[in-house]
């Protein structure tokens, strides 16, 4: 293959999982929206849709009309689908670094300064006040719970006082390392050290895919 192709597709997942290992081996939790947590996957998938479905489903006849631009629209078009995507997702919070058995406590005192009339039932959270329902679905390997909304009538509003109130509480938290937090970040080593041989068996080809590229973006800024 390609070893800029290589260095395209592993670049971005390698950067994903040194992330995920780095958080993981933190000692304290964290938390992200579903919107920014969906994003960051985007992003490292990023290359993989370059090669892949992109590459597989290159519009020819459109090329020879729009030459170098070609890949900017295809670029806009995958942002456009990853927007879309983002704009139809459900409220969703994602912790790191916590079990759900450990996050329910602290879920449960800052649900109970929020909302006086919330009830549990099992897994599922409701918040009337709110305007919140929600359940609780941990992620054993990766030590991450999400708190998923149950229901499309949701109060965006609420999950944002839910959010800000729920970072203030586990910033105060201290958890213990997650040791497969290592193995995540063996995998991201791993990634790298491919696109580092894939670059030391053929750099001119790499050198000249990115003068290629260079080019093709100060012709653009030509015209």
């Amino acid at each position: 293959m390609d070893p800029f192709r290589v260095c395209l597709a592993l670049g971005p997942v390698a950067m994903y999982m040194l992330l995920l290992g780095a958080i993981n081996l933190s000692r304290r939790p964290l938390l992200v929206s579903g919107l920014r947590d969906t994003a960051a996957l985007a992003v490292a998938i990023s290359g993989l849709i370059v090669i892949g479905p992109m590459e597989l489903l290159f519009p020819v006849e459109a090329a020879i009309v729009y030459g170098p631009y070609i890949w900017l629209l295809l670029l806009a078009l995958y942002v456009m689908c990853v927007m879309l995507w983002l704009l139809m997702l459900r409220p969703r919070l994602v912790i790191y670094n916590i079990t759900a058995d450990k996050l329910r406590p602290i879920l449960a005192e800052v649900v109970g300064r929020l909302d006086a009339e919330a009830r549990w039932a099992g897994d599922s959270l409701t918040l009337p006040t709110l305007g919140v329902q929600l359940y609780v679905d941990g992620f054993m390997a990766l030590r991450c719970v999400s708190l998923v909304s149950a229901g499309g009538l949701q109060n965006h509003a609420g999950w944002r006082r839910l959010e800000t109130a729920l970072e203030s509480a586990l910033a105060r938290e201290e958890v213990a390392r997650n040791p497969r937090g290592i193995s995540l970040i063996g995998v991201g080593l791993l990634l790298i050290l491919a696109v580092v041989w894939a670059i030391a068996q053929n750099p001119q080809a790499v050198a000249q895919s990115l003068l290629d590229i260079a080019r093709g973006l100060l012709r653009m800024a030509g015209m």
